[in-house]
């Protein structure tokens, strides 16, 4: 029961964590830099999905542009890692005038 109530908290959590980086009240990039519980098990592919306007496609071709898997989890990414990714995030941010928040 304690496994299943754990599940349903992170469950909720990340729903909440999605909602925001979709409404742009939190950048991805804070996610990535910060790594709260909540996302510390989610997928980088997961995580950068939920911006608005962004798929698999999408996501497959930013990835690929680090050697960085899209099953990669956010907890177990290297700082330098993190570092690349949100700078990445910015770039592309300020190249296609989306939304982002830093």
């Amino acid at each position: 029961m304690r496994a299943l109530e754990r599940a349903n908290k992170v469950r909720l959590a990340r729903a909440d964590l999605k909602r925001k980086v979709a409404t742009g009240e939190t950048g991805v990039a804070d996610v990535v830099l910060e790594c709260p519980w909540e996302a510390e098990s989610m997928t980088v592919a997961d995580l950068l999905m939920s911006q608005r306007r962004w798929g698999i496609s999408r996501c497959r071709k930013f990835l690929a542009q680090i050697p960085m898997s899209e099953t990669k989890t956010v907890g177990t990414m290297t700082d330098r890692q993190r570092r690349t990714l949100a700078s990445m995030l910015a770039v592309r941010a300020t190249q296609r005038r989306e939304p982002f928040l830093i």
